[in-house]
């Protein structure tokens, strides 16, 4: 079977089209094909349903795109260690950060592993943990950032930190009094949420599995900036990391009365080759977050 025929077939399955796959491809579009065709011809199989403007996959298709996404991630897997072997001066680290720490957690260590490593190029990606996990499964990233309390058995998982979900008030709210929210007075409130996919949002969504709460969503962004003002007009509440209001006085943060934390860690595919450019940025972080713990601990201890 030909890897390039295979390679084909993904691009044709994924853009839904020959025109659209050839585009990506960078290649004229009957080469594209007509290397689908003799693949179809090499195993007695049709892929691809043709009709006069829009392609799908058969039954046969469907069987077959699982074994092509993983044949074209081992070839790329291997065309990238072995590219390493003669230099280890250039890489990219491709990541994938939820917005929430995106904004207020890794800007000092993005910017601290680029000044060690200049010779490094870093690619960031923001969307949910649920978004990232499909995105390293499929290669579009090489790592992300998951919350760590079930993580797929296709990833390969190390925690960097643990930190709690506080209530976010304005300074001038009732609750803002008080030295623990408990859950039946947060959810009594209307709420300002970030869509579902996002691991705000799923904490969220778990409390009121767990708890049997039933949330009044007031707004739904996963605009920080958004958010935070729409809490500070008193329009809502949230639940948010303390660092995100770290140096904002119109917002206070409280801990729930029985406290919600969260483990985050970086992942990425088990059993998948990770760059050496990959495998320094892990180790960096790890660092960091060793070293952050030990500085916040109180004298003495």
């Amino acid at each position: 079977m030909d890897s390039r025929a295979l390679r084909y077939f993904l691009a044709v399955a994924e853009q839904g089209s020959f025109t659209a796959a050839a585009s990506q491809l960078n290649i004229a579009q009957p080469a594209v094909s007509m290397a689908v065709k003799k693949l179809e011809e090499e195993l007695e199989l049709t892929l691809f349903h043709r009709h006069e403007r829009q392609i799908s996959l058969t039954d046969e298709g469907r069987v077959l795109l699982p074994h092509a996404r993983q044949i074209a991630q081992a070839l790329a897997d291997a065309e990238l260690e072995m590219r390493e072997l003669h230099t280890l001066q250039n890489g990219e680290v491709r990541i994938g950060i939820p917005s929430m720490l995106g904004s207020y957690y890794f800007p000092p260590i993005l910017m601290a592993f680029r000044h060690r490593y200049p010779q490094l190029r870093l690619s960031v990606v923001e969307a949910g943990t649920r978004q990232l996990q499909q995105m390293i499964s499929h290669g579009d990233i090489d790592m992300g950032v998951i919350v760590a309390d079930t993580p797929p058995s296709e990833l390969e998982t190390r925690r960097f930190l643990r930190d709690q979900m506080m209530a976010i008030l304005p300074v001038d709210h009732p609750l803002a009094g008080l030295d623990h929210v408990s859950y039946a007075d947060f959810f009594a409130e209307d709420l300002v949420l970030f869509k579902k996919g996002y691991f705000h949002r799923e904490v969220i969504d778990r409390l009121c599995r767990d708890y049997g709460y039933k949330p009044k969503i007031g707004f739904e962004t996963n605009l920080l900036p958004l958010t935070k003002q729409i809490v500070k007009h008193g329009f809502g509440i949230t639940t948010l990391l303390a660092m995100v209001i770290a140096e904002d006085r119109e917002l206070v943060a409280r801990p729930f009365t029985e406290p919600v934390w969260l483990d985050l860690s970086i992942a990425w595919r088990q059993g998948g080759y990770l760059s050496r450019a990959n495998r320094t940025f892990v180790e960096f972080l790890l660092e960091h977050s060793q070293n952050t713990q030990i500085n916040d601990r109180p004298a003495g201890l």
